[in-house]
């Protein structure tokens, strides 16, 4: 029993969808494969945007006939004969998705109404693909993964009720299965009370993990556009390897730091039944790829890890005390209420200094929070680096020309925030 996960580069087009095809016919089976899918392309980002326009109560409907033609662009390219049953599918979900944007009530708050309209964008390419690979006589299953992989109300990450979600998973799928395939969401989770959620942004891995975990898969694939999980972002760095095979834990902490190639969630649930990962090309399927299991290695070549958008927030007691463990107490659980994730922390004698990714809302509301107990700086549009396993070259070649503003090492990382 396998999971395919697929991300939105491999649907961003029809060639793209001919091309998933054939790595389900050639390498899927058919049956006992679970199909993973995210939205087509940019979707996610178009409809962020449509959203907002509609919840500030602007024209959305532009915005929204844009991503209605991508989508039908594709579709008329995949199915010549106009009496598909894919034609009447497309209408009616872009109709209700219409719908929900014109009846906002804005009572439920941004997030909440947020999960209910962007997830669209991951039911339109499921039914797209579903569709096209029963015309490739691939029989197969759609199956809405909200009914399924149950969730609280955290909104846009909602937080996995395991034991429900493994029991009805383990309840329908099993028997599906066993006659073809099944093709679902990723990102998408769905609360007791049948209101949708999504799991974070590029949440389609942990998805993926997710029913691999419930199925006791034997092993789970992600297909990406890279060769497999390389040791840096190639926009950010010439000359990446790829590794053959690594770690669970080293892939957690990879993700962890922000390596993009695997969403951080993902890697538990397959590490608890010690199911195999493997991320492979959908440019190269035949390629080797990488896998990410339970190994042991003498060495590993450095990784390197950037995440742009970053912001620097130091916080001093007003009095000019030491920071306190009731102080750091007290930031920590505004952090957390926030969801402000802390990427690198440090502390000094009179300070405190966290880094984290550029919010402006949140961060704006974390200061007015705390602006009566601590005097509160911060810089924005920083770079944090993180390298993992790093040696003096490494660092050195990293560093070269960079103004740092935070730098910390342990045995193994070395991370800094750099204008």
């Amino acid at each position: 029993m396998k999971v395919f996960k697929f991300g939105g580069a491999s649907v961003k087009d029809a060639a793209a969808f001919r091309n998933l095809a054939h790595i389900v016919q050639h390498y899927g089976g058919s049956n006992q494969l679970l199909i993973v899918v995210s939205a087509m392309g940019k979707t996610t980002n178009a409809l962020e945007q449509v959203f907002d326009l509609a919840y500030h109560q602007q024209d959305h409907s532009p915005a929204l006939e844009q991503s209605r033609q991508y989508h039908l662009q594709i579709v008329q390219a995949l199915f010549p004969d106009a009496a598909s049953p894919i034609y009447e599918e497309l209408e009616h979900l872009f109709s209700k998705l219409d719908n929900t944007l014109r009846h906002l009530n804005k009572a439920a708050g941004y997030d909440q109404l947020y999960d209910q309209t962007v997830s669209y964008g991951e039911l339109l390419a499921s039914t797209i693909l579903h569709h096209y690979l029963k015309s490739q006589n691939l029989n197969n299953t759609w199956v809405d993964s909200r009914k399924y992989i149950q969730t609280d109300t955290t909104w846009r990450e909602a937080k996995i009720d395991w034991d429900w979600t493994e029991r009805l998973v383990k309840r329908d799928l099993p028997a599906i299965l066993n006659e073809q395939l099944i093709v679902t969401q990723g990102f998408l989770g769905g609360t007791n009370n049948g209101l949708t959620t999504t799991l974070g942004r590029e949440g389609s891995d942990f998805s993926g993990a997710i029913f691999a975990y419930c199925l006791d898969a034997t092993e789970m694939v992600i297909w990406k556009d890279v060769e497999g999980l390389l040791n840096a972002d190639p926009k950010y760095f010439t000359d990446t390897i790829r590794f053959k095979e690594i770690s669970y834990q080293e892939t957690v902490e990879m993700a962890y730091y922000g390596a993009s190639v695997i969403h951080p969630k993902t890697i538990k649930p397959l590490a608890n039944k010690l199911i195999p990962l493997y991320v492979k090309s959908f440019l190269n399927p035949a390629g080797e790829g990488t896998k990410i299991c339970d190994c042991r290695y003498e060495k590993l070549a450095p990784a390197y890890i950037v995440k742009q958008n970053q912001c620097l927030i130091s916080f001093s007691v007003k009095d000019f005390t030491f920071i306190s463990e009731k102080n750091l107490g007290t930031i920590f659980n505004a952090l957390s209420e926030l969801r402000l994730k802390i990427n690198l922390m440090q502390n000094s004698a009179i300070s405190f200094s966290v880094c984290t990714d550029w919010h402006e809302q949140r961060i704006q509301t974390l200061r007015k929070t705390l602006q009566d107990e601590f005097v509160i700086h911060y810089n924005s549009g920083l770079t944090l680096y993180t390298i993992k396993n790093y040696d003096t070259e490494s660092m050195n070649n990293v560093l070269a020309g960079k103004s740092v503003l935070l730098e910390q090492r342990t045995r193994t990382t070395f991370q800094f925030a750099s204008k």
